[in-house]
């Protein structure tokens, strides 16, 4: 093989059209064994391999459609699928050569003839291909219908009207059921490309057929297995015990080799255990799913970065998947930077009392590494590690107040920030160490750095005796600083006159910085704030003492997790981009479909609390009349004389309102058009959830700041039934 990609590898050099066009002229006419013509033709696909444009041979090149040779008719057609809908006026020659393979004795070139026709999104030539296509969705040979499944979904892009009207749809659906797994893949395959466009049919599964993908799973390959996994989360399922059995069928798959079908089966999982109901059942998969994410880590870099920002988004919502694990994450030397940030951020999460000591030394040691960006993100790891682990925080007071006398002005900066968080964090409790802070206001020249040393000074003023004139060195820049800055200076002068209003270097500070940020500051928030800060020290100073030196609210850095319902919605997701971004696909993909948990009578109630409801966008009116192969839809409530033995299939309903435009469950169907699993029975307690107009009114900031490091306040209550609540 090596050898003949080595003879192959001459052809790879630019030709020009007209040499070309004069050696398959000449191979016409003393060429018995078609040497020459497959000798011309590698050249060109090697020149359209290289961008070089070859569409003025397309005359040519379609001469030699009829050669009996098939590595001929390959290059052809590879040549057609380049430029033939750039020719729209010559297509039309080399239809009735499609239309003769279409029915050839070779089941290759059937495939590779409607194959091609579906990568030319022309009407003639998708006119042509739909008898010829609904031929090979039933022909004899697993791999033309299996190339014929992906070749629908080719036809439903380029005309999803049409294909629904020459019902492809729900030849596909009747594929599901077919004898070969490769073309039971395929065309789960192509009904999830078609379910995922904003216009296409919801496709969805009823608990037979999802049975019947499981059992197609193990005869499947990599890709295949991802697609049937993939399309599990469109079974929604009606009891605990549906979900349960699928989990227990699916959970097998987290031994596989493969990267993606670990993270898909993953996915699969997550999804089903917001409809189970046995606590321990859930527990016990979380506990089977660290190991397989734990060796994605001994992966190349890049996937151990799609793993790790999957794990990022797995332990919020599983904290006890990896709780025990966060050793695995500690950064190797030669660990890629953005490998490093990733790992810091998940050893921070999994950290807690009983690994707390080891996850601070880790961190001390990452303090003195080289790279900037790095060792910031440590340092500041360190002082959100003693706001969430209170009885880490001395350790980490003691590691913070080490790297302050290291001098180094970078690692002082991100010392200083997150001091100023641990004080709000344990008020009254480590004041002390504030002259120690004090001493390097010099090296302090970045916003938020000197930003938080201008709060602790004014936060503390009554506490340090030369605070006045620490700020008056400060404000020398008033006027030059960013507004960040001049808003804590603000109100730091403020909170100094408050505690020294007797102290007239005070009273010249105050009446200094208030003069500039009222007269001399363009930025209206800045202004407004010294006219409010002024008019309340001239009117009553007492009541202004109470607003401004109220009690802070305690800060924790839980609340930085991701919003509930955000984080459902998202790792729905895992495994793909929107993973890896923290995004859904809709927001950064064109005519993406959304993906959100589905309301029934098993879902958990933590999760029903937070549903969020996704809007399809409204079609124009249209009402479509589909036959099709497959048990025949019901029109008015079956009686209990009328039950069939039959394998019930999903089934296509449409109308003229796109929500309904739904592949659907035929079991239980209420006879309203197939809708029943859309709600529930009417004594169900719960209720329908109400669905909001807007998708993601409930979603807040959680994609723009969940992983801030600003901490945030405390909402109030207790915590104590959040491991219930990530259980369920």
């Amino acid at each position: 093989m090596s050898t003949q990609h080595g003879q192959d590898a001459k052809f790879f050099q630019r030709g020009k059209i007209e040499e070309f066009r004069a050696e398959l002229q000449a191979a016409e006419a003393k060429d018995k064994k078609f040497q020459k013509r497959k000798t011309v033709l590698k050249k060109i696909v090697a020149n359209i391999t290289m961008g070089n444009d070859m569409s003025p041979l397309f005359h040519d090149v379609i001469q030699c459609i009829g050669t009996p040779l098939l590595e001929i008719k390959k290059m052809v057609y590879l040549f057609l699928v380049s430029y033939g809908r750039s020719k729209p006026d010559q297509i039309h020659l080399v239809i009735p050569s499609f239309l003769q393979d279409c029915n050839d004795r070779n089941p290759l070139i059937r495939a590779l003839a409607i194959r091609t026709m579906s990568y030319i999104p022309i009407p003639v030539v998708t006119e042509a291909l739909t008898d010829q296509l609904r031929h090979c969705l039933k022909d004899r040979d697993p791999y033309v219908r299996k190339t014929a499944a992906i070749c629908v979904a080719k036809v439903y892009t380029a005309d999803p009207r049409k294909a629904e009207r020459k019902g492809f749809v729900e030849l596909l659906r009747d594929m599901l059921i077919d004898e070969n797994a490769t073309v039971v893949s395929n065309a789960v395959a192509a009904l999830s490309e078609i379910g995922d466009r904003q216009d296409g049919v919801i496709f969805k599964l009823n608990l037979t057929i999802a049975n019947k993908l499981l059992s197609a799973l193990g005869e499947s390959s990599e890709w295949g297995q991802i697609y049937i996994l993939d399309s599990l989360l469109r079974y929604v399922p009606e009891q605990h015990a549906d979900a349960e059995m699928m989990a227990e069928r699916v959970i097998v798959q987290l031994q596989h080799a493969n990267s993606a079908v670990v993270l898909t089966t993953i996915k699969v999982l997550l999804y089903l255990m917001n409809y189970m109901g046995d606590r321990r059942l859930i527990d016990y998969i979380c506990r089977k799913m660290g190991p397989p994410l734990v060796t994605l880590l001994s992966s190349g870099p890049e996937v151990q970065y799609v793993a790790l920002r999957n794990i990022l988004l797995i332990i919020q919502r599983r904290p006890t998947v990896l709780k025990n694990d966060v050793k695995a994450f500690f950064c190797k030397y030669n660990d890629p930077i953005y490998v490093k940030l990733a790992k810091l951020e998940i050893m921070y999460r999994l950290a807690r009392e009983e690994n707390a000591r080891e996850v601070l030394a880790e961190l001390e040691e990452y303090a003195s590494e080289v790279d900037v960006d790095f060792v910031r993100k440590a340092v500041r790891s360190i002082g959100r590690l003693a706001i969430k682990v209170e009885p880490a925080a001395d350790k980490c007071i003691e590691s913070l107040l080490k790297l302050i006398e290291t001098k180094v002005t970078y690692v002082v900066q991100e010392a200083v920030i997150v001091t100023k968080d641990i004080f709000r964090r344990y008020p009254g409790k480590y004041e002390g160490i504030i002259p120690k802070i004090c001493e390097n206001l010099d090296a302090l020249d970045e916003p938020e750095a000197k930003a938080a040393m201008v709060w602790i000074l004014g936060q503390f003023a009554d506490k340090i005796d030369n605070a006045e004139e620490l700020l008056d060195d400060l404000v020398y820049s008033f006027l030059d600083e960013p507004a960040e800055v001049q808003l804590a200076h603000l109100t730091a002068v403020v909170k100094l006159f408050i505690y020294k209003s007797q102290s007239e270097v005070t009273k010249a500070l105050v009446h200094k910085v208030l003069k500039w940020a009222t007269e001399d500051i363009d930025n209206p928030d800045l202004r407004d704030r010294g006219f409010m800060y002024w008019r309340m020290l001239a009117m009553n100073p007492a009541v202004a003492a109470e607003i401004v030196l109220a009690e802070k609210p305690a800060i924790t850095t839980d609340s930085d997790r991701m919003d509930r319902g955000a984080l459902d919605q998202l790792l729905l997701h895992t495994g793909t981009l929107g993973s890896i971004y923290h995004k859904n696909p809709e927001t950064f993909i064109r005519n993406a479909a959304g993906r959100a948990l589905i309301d029934s009578p098993a879902l958990n109630t933590n999760s029903r609390a937070v549903l969020v409801s996704l809007a399809r966008p409204q079609l124009p009116p249209m009402a479509i009349s589909v036959s099709g192969p497959g048990p025949v839809e019901p029109t008015r409530p079956p009686q209990p004389s009328e039950a069939t033995n039959n394998v019930p299939l999903p089934t296509i309903m449409e109308s003229s309102r796109s929500d309904e435009r739904d592949l659907l469950d035929v079991e239980g169907d209420d006879g309203a058009g197939g809708d029943s699993g859309e709600g529930y029975p009417e004594g169900d307690d719960d209720g329908p959830v109400t669905k909001a107009a807007d998708p993601y009114a409930s979603l807040g900031g959680a994609f723009g700041g969940y992983v801030t490091d600003v901490p945030q306040p405390v909402t109030g209550g207790s915590r104590g039934g959040d491991l219930d609540d990530l259980l369920l």
